[in-house]
């Protein structure tokens, strides 16, 4: 493996990132690293996220010399992003920002929803993007740490899943909106049913193919893309239960065989 991509998330939210950044760069190698022993991350305060993800990205640095960090996961983006380019100004960072712009620029009914964790929304960084993109625009935004943890368990999905995701997006329905906007990686794993709750007539947004391509962009800039033609290595650790994220990763992202490695 030559100097990968780091990649990581509390949990398996940030697999729908390296999904796209396996597609756009199908020669990069990578590093996915699951913090599964601290998620959920949104319910931590913003000085706890800092810290774990200080840590993790020590690691990272430390044991695969990574050329790029990517903090796939919202709560972290928005606790740590900034903080962590302070403390690491060698390193290039991507971060995830939740897909206001868009959604403003698409609304008909001038509502849109965004879900995401409570770190998230009370980060500076949400503020600063309704400031920017969403002053003619009635932003509804509702913290769903169930979602989270719904998809770090994994389907098949039950009624009784679809009546929780239905009964918590209701609101936001009642409010008018058209498009909803995924703040948390997590949860395009759970697009179909959100989608089945909201409707039709209700755009989903996922920032992660936009995510792969600022990666790919920054990588070019800096003149570090992998020049081989060959397909690029995938090395999967978790803090958590490894057998466990093995299955998940196999089941997301359509690999038969899987190890994951220990931290």
């Amino acid at each position: 493996m030559i100097q990968p991509i780091g990649v990581f998330d509390s949990g398996i939210g940030g697999l729908s990132v390296l999904r796209e950044i396996h597609r756009l760069l199908p020669h990069e190698d990578v590093v996915y690293y699951a913090d599964q022993a601290n998620v959920p991350y949104g319910e931590k305060t913003l000085m706890q996220v800092r810290q774990l993800v200080e840590q993790v990205v020590r690691y990272l640095l430390d044991q695969y010399k990574v050329k790029m960090v990517v903090v796939a996961c919202n709560t972290a983006s928005a606790a740590a992003l900034h903080y962590l380019r302070e403390t690491f100004p060698d390193m290039a960072f991507v971060g995830m920002e939740p897909a206001i712009k868009p959604a403003a620029q698409y609304t008909q009914t001038g509502h849109i929803g965004v879900l995401a964790t409570r770190a998230t929304f009370q980060g500076e960084l949400f503020a600063s993007l309704l400031d920017r993109f969403a002053k003619d625009t009635e932003v509804h935004p509702l913290a769903c740490p169930d979602f989270v943890m719904l998809a770090e368990r994994g389907g098949p999905y039950t009624q009784d899943d679809q009546r929780l995701v239905h009964n918590q997006l209701a609101p936001l329905l009642a409010a008018g909106i058209d498009q909803l906007v995924l703040g948390c990686t997590h949860f395009p794993f759970l697009t179909s049913l959100i989608q089945e709750a909201v409707g039709p007539d209700v755009t989903i947004v996922d920032p992660s193919e936009a995510v792969a391509r600022q990666v790919w962009r920054v990588l070019e800039a800096a003149h570090q893309l992998n020049p081989s033609t060959v397909k690029g290595q995938t090395r999967y650790l978790s803090s958590g239960d490894r057998q466990h994220f093995a299955q998940q990763v196999q089941t997301l992202l359509g690999i038969e065989q899987l190890q994951v490695g220990s931290l």
